[in-house]
């Protein structure tokens, strides 16, 4: 027989009824399942992160300017990347990462504005995020927890930039060196307000003085004004006695000797007087350039003097000239009364004379009372000016200290500070990794999903040789329990056998070490007698089909356990499978004890294995039941494998 023939005959024999014909069907669409399901739940992953729950807490408090917590949460909420959670507190998103409730958390912290701003006070610190993990929830959910860091460093770089924080320090470097003029301005005029201060205590000293001398000068005014009044008084007589005089000539000699002597004493007194004058005018001359007055002022001054002493020259003058004429008339006075009529005829213009003397006299008296008056107010207010220029001068140097002391307050960063700074702006976000749990390597990670694996496989090659239910334990008419029982039970030891051998190898050989290796066992061998139940149920009541079934269970679970990226990445409509499917929650029962998570859900977990675990034996109970008859499809079955 050639080959050709042998498989006619083959494919002839397993399409030899309805039953076969749907079985080979079904084996050839088997790659279709694994390869459209698989390829469908896994198509885009990252485009389903947005069903990913996970947990924001803002906690940011902000600053005048910056609320960037506020801000980072609004374009993470926006973004819809992850199916954000706002909650209240960081010990609430801990506890949900724990539970399972989120597959992680991002905390913004209550500084975290502050620490983003710190580099314009010179203390550059970065903003620190807190991202809580849990391998226990999704070995990957803590690689795509990091494009959560990666949108938030991007978000905030945007908003603090190198060029920005460059240019704040540039403006600090700005500030300092102006400043630095400033404050070596206010010294400069500090100096010169201590300069003043002393000039203006030698003008005080210097203007006492002059008051002094001016107020000499005003009493020696005073008594000339009052000689010359004397002298005006006592001249007045002189024209109507001129002729009395002619006649006792001798007698007007001996009286003009007298008037010669108190008109040279007048004279004299006079001369006296416009000589102080001289010399108070170049005292005064000689301190207003001690002072500090400029030529012009000093003259200017002067020549104020000069106008002011004009009449007291003036009257000296005539004084002297009178002087010397009462000299002449004593001298004469033999003369006089030859000149007795040329006297009566002269004696009016000396009595005006006189009089005018006398006018001028006066004059000086009230100037020299005014110059002693303003000179009065001017040593009164002098003080005053020297204790303003004092505190001007003390003001100054607080001015001087002040900004001397405030020049080393403002920072003053180098090159290579004011990059380090730019830098740390530049880059301003540290994220501090808290794992509750956590896998030691890629292996690790995704060993609960492997292992899950396995174990299904285990149970599903089992009953390639194990038959599900005793056929003469059927004919003998034993409960159905009790046979569904009697074929599970070789199954499960086998299975437990299987477990024992696959942890001790996973553990001693490829050393991968559970947080709790007790409890992982003890997980693994109820995974497998549910496993098995499961099976031997699908064998039990559906026979052959049940072995295709089982596949395609597999198959299922394979796209909805959740074994690589986190569950809520599929599609929706696989959702249904994730959560009636036993293999999701052995996954997660194994994660938790593997890594340390909470146990709280692996308890969960084994309940919903024990509910399936009953639930297969039942159905098993319910099959044996049915196979008590013997029908002409047992006898014969359509299919066998």
């Amino acid at each position: 027989m050639s080959a050709l023939r042998m498989a006619f005959n083959e494919l002839r024999r397993i399409t030899s009824g309805t039953l076969p014909r749907l079985a080979v069907l079904a084996l050839a669409l088997v790659p279709l399942l694994y390869a459209s399901l698989y390829l469908y739940a896994n198509k885009d992953p990252y485009a389903n992160l947005n069903n990913v729950p996970a947990a924001l807490v803002v906690q940011d408090r902000g600053t005048q300017d910056l609320n960037a917590g506020k801000d980072v949460a609004d374009e993470l909420l926006n973004g819809k990347k992850f199916n954000w959670q706002v909650v209240a507190s960081g010990e609430e998103a801990d506890e949900g990462v724990r539970k399972g409730k989120y597959v992680f958390a991002l905390t913004l912290p209550e500084d975290f504005s502050e620490a983003l701003t710190s580099p314009a006070d010179m203390k550059p610190r970065q903003g620190v995020l807190t991202l809580t993990t849990n391998d226990a929830n999704n070995y990957l959910g803590s690689t795509i927890a990091n494009q959560v860091v990666s949108e938030v460093r991007r978000a905030v770089t945007e908003k603090v930039s190198t060029e920005a924080a460059d240019r704040l320090l540039l403006g600090f470097s700005t500030i300092r060196q102006e400043t630095t003029k400033a404050a070596d301005g206010a010294t400069q005029l500090a100096d010169g307000n201590a300069q003043l201060r002393d000039k203006l205590t030698e003008l005080d000293t210097g203007v006492q003085q002059l008051s002094t001398g001016a107020a000499t000068a005003a009493t020696g005014a005073a008594q000339l004004r009052d000689g010359l009044h004397e002298l005006r008084s006592q001249t007045q007589p002189l024209p109507a006695g001129a002729q009395k005089v002619a006649d006792g000539a001798r007698q007007v000699a001996d009286g003009n000797e007298t008037a010669a002597a108190e008109a040279e004493a007048y004279a004299k007194l006079a001369q006296t007087l416009v000589g102080g004058l001289d010399q108070l005018n170049g005292d005064v001359a000689n301190r207003l350039r001690a002072l500090g007055f400029t030529e012009e002022q000093v003259q200017r001054v002067m020549t104020t003097l000069t106008q002011a002493r004009q009449p007291l020259d003036n009257a000296n003058g005539k004084v002297q000239g009178a002087a010397g004429n009462l000299r002449k008339l004593a001298t004469g006075a033999d003369q006089v009364a030859d000149g007795a009529a040329q006297l009566s005829s002269k004696m009016p213009a000396l009595v005006d004379g006189i009089a005018k003397l006398d006018d001028g006299a006066t004059k000086l008296a009230d100037g020299n009372a005014q110059l002693r008056t303003g000179l009065q107010q001017a040593a009164t207010g002098t003080p005053q000016l020297k204790d303003g220029a004092a505190k001007l001068a003390d003001g100054s140097a607080q001015l001087r200290d002040g900004l001397t002391g405030g020049v080393g307050k403002i920072p003053n960063a180098d090159d290579p500070t004011r990059e380090a700074i730019a830098k740390a702006i530049g880059d301003p976000v540290a994220v501090k990794g808290l794992s509750q749990t956590k896998a030691a390597t890629y292996g690790a990670g995704l060993a609960p999903f492997f292992l899950g694996l396995a174990t299904w496989i285990g149970a599903f090659v089992l009953f390639l040789l194990l038959r599900p239910l005793s056929r003469r334990a059927l004919a003998a008419g034993q409960s159905a329990l009790r046979v569904a029982l009697g074929g599970w039970l070789p199954g499960a030891l086998l299975g437990v056998v299987q477990v024992l051998v696959m942890f001790s190898v996973v553990r001693f050989v490829v050393d991968i070490e559970p947080s709790n290796p007790i409890g992982t066992f003890a997980f693994l061998v109820l995974m497998s007698l549910t496993f098995v139940a499961i099976l031997h149920a699908l064998n039990a009541a559906f026979g052959a089909v049940g072995k295709f079934l089982g596949l395609i269970l597999l198959i299922l679970q394979l796209v909805s356990a959740g074994g690589t990226f986190p569950w809520q990445t599929i599609p929706v409509p696989l959702y249904p499978l994730h959560y009636g499917l036993p293999m999701g929650y052995a996954v997660d029962g194994l994660r938790h004890l593997m890594y340390g998570g909470d146990l709280g859900s692996v308890g969960q977990d084994a309940l919903i294995l024990l509910a399936w675990l009953a639930g297969a034996l039942a159905l098993s109970s319910v099959a044996a039941y049915k196979q008590r008859v013997w029908t002409p499809s047992k006898l014969k079955p359509e299919l066998v494998l």
